[in-house]
């Protein structure tokens, strides 16, 4: 409950300081150009944005904000919030419950946590590298 909620307030935070925040032309930050791309890309990818972002530790503080200044759709956030926080609190009460008392994984917490560390990276990476790729193609010749 406190995961889906946390990240409503923070969604709704965005939402109501989005059109307030972002009114200048010329800031370097927090421009209107700035805005119009966040709202296209939660039009585009809000719900994978919003559930992968449960699983991605510093992403998970920034994505519901942004969303909201996006103005994604509230039915839309609400279902992939509600979907996103009830597998990542399964998957880690699961996983921890089944791994948590194995000799191995005591003995080598620190690998462990290290390991979900960077399985938790491998999506922004793999994601990142697409969107290079697609770039790169799309980017016109010179010669």
């Amino acid at each position: 409950i406190a995961a889906i909620f946390g990240d409503a307030v923070n969604y709704s935070i965005g939402r109501a300081m989005g059109p307030k925040v972002f009114h200048s032309e010329t800031s370097r930050l927090l421009n209107k150009q700035h805005l119009e791309k966040a709202q296209a890309f939660y039009q585009k990818y809000g719900g994978k944005a919003i559930f992968l972002a449960r699983f991605l530790p510093i992403v998970r503080t920034f994505a519901p904000f942004v969303a909201g200044i996006g103005k994604m759709d509230r039915v839309r956030f609400w279902m992939f919030n509600v979907s996103g926080a009830i597998c990542w609190v399964g998957i880690f009460l699961t996983a921890g419950y089944f791994f948590g008392g194995w000799k191995p994984i005591k003995e080598n917490f620190s690998l462990v946590t290290l390991g979900i560390i960077v399985v938790s990276v491998l999506p922004v990476i793999y994601e990142w590298y697409k969107a290079r790729q697609e770039a790169a193609q799309q980017k016109p010749e010179t010669t």
